[in-house]
């Protein structure tokens, strides 16, 4: 017969500012692992007063970081959680409530994620309810994914949990942007140079994620808020583009003049 333990999955790096914020909120959980790949502003040190155990693992990634944290979990279930996440009072709550009342063959358990960004939660603009599938029996499940992206993949049942986990998403804007050049970089890298006509289908689809973002998918409600995310969105969308050809054309200054 299988127990209602629940174990917390993290991952960090250079995360004092922030994650405790993440540790108040899973005192309800079993036990805690901070998966940590060389922090050099006491973040293992917080997380070690705050009752969790701390691994170090050369970064590897995020889904081989995030698999690594879930292996060394030792309860029933697991909850894999970013440093930058908060779990709201009600999630707790119905998170411990539905791991006990769960039938043999559910295996995992996904929730709504709702993002906090310049003052305000944002509701609107494709952000939310950006369901993510965090909780997993152990044994049952495995993360996959490139550079970019990471996947948990449960095998079996999945349920559904309506409160939602909160997400402090960048610090400032200024982090967003460090964020979108560095994915953009990737993204770029990774799927190779394009010719100079691929820049003027970049400024189309960018317009197109402004529209989506703004009007569609209503971030004009989230205020300011939703006017730079919707820009920012568009940018994002440009620099893949631009960079993609800038592989191809050679046009990086390698001399700084």
């Amino acid at each position: 017969m299988g127990t209602s333990k629940i174990g917390v999955a993290v991952i960090a790096m250079n995360e004092a500012d922030r994650i405790g914020r993440l540790l108040d909120s899973v005192k309800f959980a079993d036990e805690i692992v901070v998966v940590d790949s060389g922090s050099t502003d006491g973040t293992q040190a917080l997380c070690k007063k705050a009752g969790a155990k701390v691994i170090y693992r050369e970064w590897d990634g995020y889904a081989a970081q995030k698999q690594s944290a879930m292996e060394c979990i030792s309860s029933e279930w697991i909850l894999n959680l970013d440093a930058d996440e908060e779990v709201s009072e009600n999630l707790a709550e119905e998170i411990r409530r539905k791991v006990k009342q769960a039938d043999p063959d559910i295996h995992g358990f996904s929730m709504p994620r709702l993002s906090r960004y310049l003052g305000r939660w944002i509701r609107h603009g494709g952000w939310y309810p950006d369901r993510k599938l965090r909780i997993v029996r152990k044994g049952k499940g495995m993360w996959k994914g490139d550079a970019l992206h990471e996947q948990l993949l449960v095998e079996g049942g999945v349920e559904t949990l309506s409160n939602p986990l909160f997400h402090h998403v960048y610090r400032e804007i200024s982090d967003q942007v460090v964020t979108i050049n560095k994915f953009s970089d990737v993204y770029a890298a990774e799927k190779g140079p394009r010719e100079g006509w691929f820049v003027f289908v970049g400024i189309i689809h960018a317009a197109g994620k402004f529209l989506e973002c703004y009007f569609w998918k209503l971030g004009m409600l989230d205020g300011i808020a939703g006017a730079v995310i919707a820009m920012n969105s568009a940018w994002y969308i440009f620099l893949k583009h631009a960079k993609m050809w800038e592989l191809s054309s050679g046009e990086k200054d390698s001399t700084g003049d």
